[in-house]
Parts: C-alpha cells; structure tokens; sequence
C-alpha cells in the first residue's frame, strides 16, 4: 500500500468532507485509509496516509456494479478493478487532478446510492 502524494491528502480531504455530509453515512479508520458506510455497508475507502494502487487513487464497491455503469467504467481510464483479485466489486479510482473531483464524486455516489 503506497502513501499518499501531497495533492491526494487535499482531495482526499475535500471528497472526505463531502460524503460525511451524505445522509446515513459514517466513517472508520481502515488500513492507513478512511472506510465510509451507508448504514451498515461499506461503499468506499479515502486514502488518509496509505492507498491501494497509486498514491493518487480511493477504492469503491459495487456488489456487484450494474451492466450499464460496468461499460461506462470499462471505457474510464481513472477507473481500474483489482487484478490480483478477479471477481472482485472493488474498483479504485485515480485523481489525476483536481478537475477529477467531480467524476470521482459521481463515481462515489453511484456506488453509495447502490448500497442499501
């Protein structure tokens, strides 16, 4: 697990703002990382000092990830899915700037609205 750069502390800040004002969300540490639940179920992770892929990227879950949201991220060049781990509904998400934060939003809503 790689530590986070510098920009990906303040994007992770900012994300992390933005989903505890989500309704039935909550948060727990997790690995170096920040775990955010819909009520019980865990959507996302935000790097706080360790991240999965890259210094720069979150992870997500979809269990599992719709067939029209799955070739919608197929073409996404932000959006990976853990290759060690075929199967797996985790995908992360790389912040290449900051103009990425709006689709990484998306991206995070449409995992939390999935979790119910």
């Amino acid at each position: 697990m790689p530590p986070i750069s510098e920009e990906m502390k303040q994007s992770s800040a900012m994300l992390r703002q933005e989903l505890s004002g989500w309704p039935q969300v909550t948060s727990r540490p997790m690995f170096g990382m920040l775990g955010f639940y819909r009520r019980k179920k865990i959507f996302a992770a935000l790097p706080v000092s360790r991240a999965i892929e890259t210094p720069n990227s979150f992870i997500f879950k979809f269990n599992p990830m719709p067939p029209d949201l799955k070739q919608r991220a197929l073409k996404e060049p932000r959006i990976s899915m853990d290759s060690k781990a075929p199967g797996t509904r985790w995908f992360s998400f790389e912040v290449r700037s900051t103009e990425d934060l709006r689709d990484a939003l998306w991206w995070l809503n449409q995992a939390y609205e999935r979790t119910k």
